[in-house]
């Protein structure tokens, strides 16, 4: 049996043989943990020993998959629907995504521009390889989801990290974009709403930031992948599937994510897409032929059915449970004591300062989730600006759950 880890070379002529050990590649060294999911591990080990605990670390909603996408999926297996779609997508599917962005965002996007990923994760993946060359520079936010810089690493370039002017903003502001730009610079990553801020940027400052990129000949790609949980209006004026503009809006070059998994509850079905420029269209179909060969093909039929109006007036329900869950969270963690700097305009999260309590925010985290069964992120995982001093807190649970939350976390606060 050869030892674990290691493989033998025979040295030619000499007859003596030598171990080297087996080594990842370079680049693996700068991809770091996904922390969440590390917390969500211990936390179900925790529930396997028979402790209650409250899960507000993951970014998953509670809520499951429409039973009109259950029933399409089922449906579509039973008809023998299971082999390859195109790399691209299901034809039907892309069409309806292109009838999406028609008739919701009024912008006209061929077919032959959008890319059906497995996932969002899919769509950054591929534009990773589409997009980056070794030592290229792509700036993001700082904080921001925390997968965005893996992807830049693997690809052997550099995540440039601008921390806020002010907390709050969603975005960098073009002066601090030009004072990080330089000849290395290649793209600009964003989120709206993001992740792990819920912050919104809006129409003006996406205009902005999309003339800016636009001039220095640079990539911006907008993960809109929480479109549809938006709070940026009334409850009165809001607009089925969301009030926020898509990026397409302000340049047809601009590189846009999006999901089948956060407002239309499919997270496990791994289906999303991507809207590239046509320039990039062609290669975009060869790289999804090698990375992925295609997305789930039950999962693609299913998702057809995510556009229909019995399904997204349950969604909107939904979004409206989002918003009353968004606003009781909120709420008391700042009557709590905790700082909210960045207000949650979208998505699911609260990223609370917790300066008033402690310094560190992993063993704050260790602390609620092992003494007082309440599981949330640190926010060493979506950056390095002043990260320990916030964590992540999802408002995925039901309101009974988040109530029984915010009273551990004041009883907590109160034994120390």
């Amino acid at each position: 049996m050869l030892p674990s880890l290691f493989f033998v070379l025979q040295k030619y002529g000499s007859g003596t043989m030598t171990e080297r050990q087996l080594t990842a590649a370079m680049r693996t060294r700068k991809v770091n943990p996904f922390k969440v999911m590390d917390v969500l591990e211990r936390a179900r080990q925790l529930e396997s020993a028979g402790r209650s605990i409250v899960h507000l670390e993951v970014g998953e909603p509670d809520f499951t998959a429409h039973p009109l996408i259950v029933e399409a999926a089922v449906r579509a297996m039973r008809s023998g629907k299971t082999q390859y779609t195109p790399a691209s997508g299901l034809p039907a599917l892309r069409e309806r995504i292109a009838q999406f962005y028609s008739q919701h965002h009024g912008v006209q996007v061929d077919v032959s521009r959008i890319i059906v990923t497995p996932g969002a994760s899919g769509a950054l993946v591929l534009l990773s390889n589409l997009l980056l060359n070794p030592s290229d520079q792509v700036m993001m936010p700082d904080p921001a989801y925390p997968c965005n810089r893996n992807y830049v690493h693997l690809m052997g370039a550099e995540a440039v990290l601008i921390a806020p002017e002010t907390p709050g903003l969603a975005a960098p502001t073009t002066a601090q974009l030009d004072a990080a730009y330089n000849e290395s610079s290649k793209g600009l990553w964003l989120a709206s709403p993001a992740n792990p801020t819920g912050a919104v940027i809006d129409a003006t400052r996406m205009s902005e930031l999309s003339d800016w990129t636009r001039q220095r000949g640079m990539h911006l790609v907008m993960d809109e992948i929480y479109h549809g949980l938006d709070f940026v209006k009334p409850v009165a004026d809001v607009t089925p599937m969301g009030d926020l503009p898509t990026a397409l809006k302000f340049d047809d070059n601009n590189f846009v994510i999006n999901s089948f998994s956060k407002y239309f509850g499919m997270t496990g079905w791994r289906v999303g897409w991507v809207v590239v420029p046509q320039a990039f269209s062609e290669m975009a179909n060869i790289l999804a032929q090698n990375l992925f060969i295609a997305a789930s093909t039950p999962s693609q039929y299913a998702a057809l059915h995510a556009f229909d109006d019995d399904v997204t007036g349950v969604l909107e329900e939904r979004r409206s449970e989002f918003r009353q869950r968004r606003d009781f969270l909120a709420s008391a963690l700042q009557h709590i004591g905790f700082s909210l700097p960045w207000q949650p305009q979208g998505a699911f999260y609260c990223y609370a300062d917790i300066g008033a309590f402690a310094d560190d925010c992993e063993l704050f985290c260790q602390q609620m989730l092992e003494q007082h069964g309440v599981a949330m992120t640190p926010g060493t995982d979506f950056g390095q600006h002043q990260a320990r001093r916030y964590v992540r807190l999802a408002y995925t649970r039901s309101m009974p759950d988040l109530e029984l939350a915010a009273q551990r976390i004041v009883d907590a606060l109160q034994s120390r």
